[in-house]
């Protein structure tokens, strides 16, 4: 198993870091080139405008949206979230448009506004999950394919549409390798199909 990282700006290392610890094999994508023989895909938080622009301008755009439409998992974290959504409240920015869902994005306000809670996220276990919340989105609408993983306050924080998981905080910022867990359960099972 290989999971590309989406490598034009964020995350990008948290996330090869948490990857490598469960024994994964990584590959940073650049170009489209880069999407052939993974596994999975991982967009990670950054700047969703910024990171769209780039996407356009290195052709990633297309062959993501292809790829996630043939059946690659992909997981989104924040500026993931944005870029999978079909919709985005008040916004024309480049984007993926793959998950049934309509997003507000910095929903909780700016930088300062970020935020640290433990949740209980049920698809996980027992044990409540340290969320990171940096500028955060949220999912506003989902449609009916979207199941809801983590629900706080009445915002979709953490849902899945088939081959499609998005989380609107930070797993990669923690000690806590449960939700690339899950992802990697995600791709296992992708690739038995």
């Amino acid at each position: 198993m290989r999971i590309g990282i989406l490598a034009l700006q964020g995350a990008v290392r948290e996330h090869r870091d948490m990857l490598r610890c469960l024994g994964v094999e990584t590959a940073d994508v650049l170009t489209s080139e880069d999407l052939r023989g993974i596994s999975g895909l991982v967009l990670p938080g950054g700047e969703s405008t910024t990171v769209g622009k780039l996407m356009a301008r290195y052709g990633l755009l297309e062959p993501v949206a292809e790829v996630g439409r043939a059946g690659l998992p992909i997981f989104g974290t924040c500026t993931g979230l944005i870029l999978l959504s079909k919709h985005i409240n008040n916004s024309s920015q480049r984007r993926l448009g793959l998950m049934d869902t309509c997003v507000e994005r910095n929903a909780f306000g700016r930088q300062l506004a970020s935020f640290e809670a433990d949740m209980p996220i049920p698809a996980l276990g027992s044990k409540p999950f340290h969320t990171v919340f940096i500028r955060a989105p949220y999912i506003e609408k989902a449609g009916s394919g979207v199941t809801t993983l983590l629900c706080h306050e009445g915002k979709t924080l953490f849902a899945q549409q088939g081959n499609l998981l998005a989380a609107a905080f930070h797993p990669e910022l923690t000690d806590d390798t449960r939700v690339h867990e899950y992802f990697l359960r995600i791709v296992a099972a992708s690739r038995q199909a």
